[in-house]
């Protein structure tokens, strides 16, 4: 897990024990993580007029000033657990604004995080493809930042692609790419390049997870997105003699080490199988199959 999800977690039950609380959207893009917390007596709702309790506590990926007020004019006593990268890419957009630039966001338009970005602009383009770039209009200046989980090698593209578009135009960029993601992503294809199969672990609607499968996927053929050990199927790692495993930055601990000892036992079965001698300390052959 990066540091900004952790965090928001800790804060949340921290919260929970001294009175009932409800988190306004998901606090992070993975269902384990959210059905511990429910267990934990932990409320979510979707939308503001849905809250329950007093205390309401604001998620990681972050949330409007106009959202924030909105809860506050209910009688709701707000806690932000903001990732303090969601709140520099959001006074990035306030800086550029104040200068008189029109803010281009590079990233999923119906992602939360991009939602808190923008609620509180007149005027805005959110762009994540080509295709969004040569729909904008002209603009004299533009200002471009980026949803915090977005590729980097994508953003980068996306921003000379704007300047090529408008190369009259003042196009400023503040890379608001946060350094976990960036780290993550260059590990991700270090570990793609070297193995047969890669695991990736994470959410179902984790954005950061999905771009982890895409990068893997651009240098490995077989790539496979799972939530949990339950997903894995032995079919998948018939003939390979490396497995990489890699997660989304919501993912606990607990449910990576389930993965890889899935494919430890995964491995001791089929070198048994194989050889008909089991390893001596009830471990794979690393020649047989390596989980990187």
């Amino acid at each position: 897990m990066c540091f900004g999800v952790r965090d928001a977690i800790e804060m949340a039950l921290e919260e929970s024990r001294s009175q009932p609380l409800t988190v306004l959207g998901d606090l992070v893009h993975n269902e384990s993580v959210l059905a511990n917390l429910s267990a934990r007596g932990i409320h979510i709702a979707q939308r503001a007029e849905r809250l329950e309790t007093q205390a309401v506590m604001i998620t990681a990926h972050g949330a409007s000033d106009k959202a924030i007020r909105q809860a506050e004019s209910r009688g709701h006593q707000v806690k932000e657990a903001t990732c303090p990268l969601v709140r520099l890419a959001h006074q990035a957009v306030t800086k550029l604004v104040h200068e008189g630039f029109h803010p281009v966001i590079i990233g999923k338009r119906d992602h939360v995080e991009v939602r808190g970005m923008t609620e509180d602009l007149e005027n805005f383009d959110v762009v994540l493809t080509e295709a969004d770039v040569f729909e904008l209009r002209e603009q004299e200046r533009l200002g471009v930042i980026a949803q915090t989980t977005q590729p980097i090698d994508r953003v980068r593209h996306l921003v000379g692609l704007l300047r090529w578009r408008f190369p009259a135009a003042n196009v400023r960029f503040i890379d608001t790419v946060c350094q976990p993601t960036k780290q993550r992503q260059n590990s991700a294809i270090e570990l793609a390049q070297q193995c047969d199969v890669v695991v990736v672990i994470g959410g179902a609607h984790s954005n950061n997870t999905h771009e982890l499968v895409k990068t893997c996927s651009q240098h490995c053929s077989w790539v496979y997105h799972i939530q949990t050990a339950d997903d894995l199927r032995p079919s998948w790692f018939a003939g390979a003699s490396r497995v990489g495993i890699t997660a989304g930055t919501s993912t606990p601990d607990a449910i990576i080490e389930g993965v890889e000892t899935w494919l430890q036992h995964y491995a001791v079965e089929m070198e048994t199988a194989a050889t008909g001698i089991p390893a001596a300390d009830g471990r794979p052959n690393p020649q047989h199959l390596k989980a990187a």
